[in-house]
């Protein structure tokens, strides 16, 4: 990420990017495909960034209607990173009021706790798909400083698996994924193709 992406709506325009041409990389077989998170699929991924900040909005009085990700994947993302994208884009001075975050402006609160969620999940929906990306490895170092100091506070949040052991020569990405509870190396094997940058 450049240093040029300074307000929330330019990092999630960016990070949606990412996830858009992930997306409409995948063919109707794909979605199926295991992903590094238990217990889910391609789709599932998909579904998750689609559904819960659908329902976070509603904390700033913001009623989207639900998408069929099951439907057509792309469109209902498309669909969804548009709708997010105007609200960024237009924030109208709302708050968004949750028990769990309390009360903050609404595009602070889609940054902080949505955006990153597309930003992780990038790996995730890559690997499912058989690609690689590249989370940038300032960026991958810089979010694992942060959390480190609230590792318990993340892992007890049930958000996070273990941490996965990792060599000490790994490079950011991989230390990152590893802290999250994903085997970097999972998915990784021949024919492996490049994916977004």
């Amino acid at each position: 990420m450049t240093t040029a992406l300074q307000t929330p709506s330019q990092r999630h325009a960016h990070d949606a990017a990412r996830f858009t041409e992930l997306v409409e990389s995948a063919s109707a077989g794909d979605w199926a495909r295991p992903s590094p998170v238990a217990g889910w699929t391609a789709l599932d991924v998909v579904a998750h960034l689609v559904e819960w900040p659908r329902g976070f909005l509603t904390g700033a009085g913001i009623e989207l209607p639900p998408l069929d990700v099951e439907a057509d994947p792309a469109a209902a993302w498309r669909q969804h990173v548009a709708d997010i994208q105007a609200v960024l884009d237009d924030p109208a001075g709302r708050v968004l009021s949750n028990p769990h975050t309390g009360d903050r402006p609404v595009d602070e609160a889609i940054d902080q706790f949505y955006s990153g969620d597309v930003w992780l999940h990038s790996w995730d929906l890559a690997r499912a798909l058989g690609r690689e990306v590249d989370m940038g490895q300032e960026r991958c170092a810089a979010a694992l400083a942060a959390m480190q100091p609230i590792e318990q506070l993340l892992r007890d949040s049930g958000q996070y698996g273990p941490a996965v052991p990792v060599d000490d020569d790994a490079s950011p990405q991989d230390r990152l994924m590893a802290f999250i509870g994903r085997d970097p190396a999972w998915g990784c094997g021949d024919g492996m193709a490049r994916a977004a940058g």
